[in-house]
């Protein structure tokens, strides 16, 4: 991570899931990468900080917990929930459901803005927050239309971190929040829609974002790319 001032210190959120766990396994295995911690419902490493993110106290505890050990070159965020006990993505609009909505945006959106307004502080002068989206949450790149809740939750946080990285370059101006899009990953999210053959093991997914988010400069904040460096439309 040669972007980064040598050494580095690193901070994933989400560290229980698929793509938050290979992150964390490449920066342990990072000789540049000085500290790597996460935090995340389980602890299931000495780094891992075991705590359910569930509401704005929650988060900010989180932020409190952390604090010391920043300020951080990278933040890394992958939560989200694409489908859960008794729902799938809707494929019509006769299909939408406001639980479902409500639970999508609280885990896609509306936690992602509060990780944004407690930890975007906690970012050194030229660190980086990254955070996965998706890219069917892309307005322009839609063209197979179904999955309301979870395209508009995505596309809602492409609209956040925008905002953030504007605000951000007013306070630190070498400093970036992106928006990424990890590609078909082999994970309990994607599992009933992979189809097996574009799918891939969680720790290339995690490798490749990590080389995206290293070639990044200054000018690149604010944007949405993809897991190789491709720049996606919102």
């Amino acid at each position: 991570m040669s972007a980064f001032q040598s050494p580095y210190k690193a901070l994933v959120i989400g560290a229980s899931g698929a793509i938050g766990a290979a992150f964390m396994e490449q920066l342990q295995h990072d000789p540049l990468c000085q500290t790597a911690i996460a935090v995340a419902r389980s602890a299931i490493h000495p780094n891992i900080i075991s705590m359910h993110l569930d509401d704005e106290h929650s988060i900010q505890n989180a932020a409190l917990a952390v604090k010391e050990q920043g300020p951080f070159d990278l933040i890394l965020v992958a939560t989200g929930v694409l489908h859960g006990v008794g729902f799938m993505p809707e494929k019509r609009l006769a299909d939408i459901d406001m639980k479902v909505l409500q639970e999508t945006f609280t885990a896609n959106t509306f936690g992602p803005a509060l990780l944004l307004k407690h930890f975007v502080p906690l970012i050194s002068a030229r660190g980086v927050m990254a955070l996965i989206s998706a890219k069917v949450g892309s307005i322009e790149d839609n063209r197979l239309g179904g999955w309301y809740s979870y395209r508009a939750s995505k596309a809602a946080l492409n609209m956040l971190i925008k905002t953030a990285s504007i605000e951000l370059r007013r306070q630190k101006p070498e400093a970036m929040v992106v928006a990424i899009h990890p590609g078909t990953v082999i994970s309990n999210l994607s599992q009933p829609f992979a189809g097996g053959a574009n799918a891939r093991p969680a720790n290339v997914a995690a490798k490749e974002m990590l080389a995206t988010i290293q070639s990044l400069e200054a000018k690149g904040s604010g944007q949405f790319f993809a897991y190789d460096g491709q720049l996606l439309p919102w």
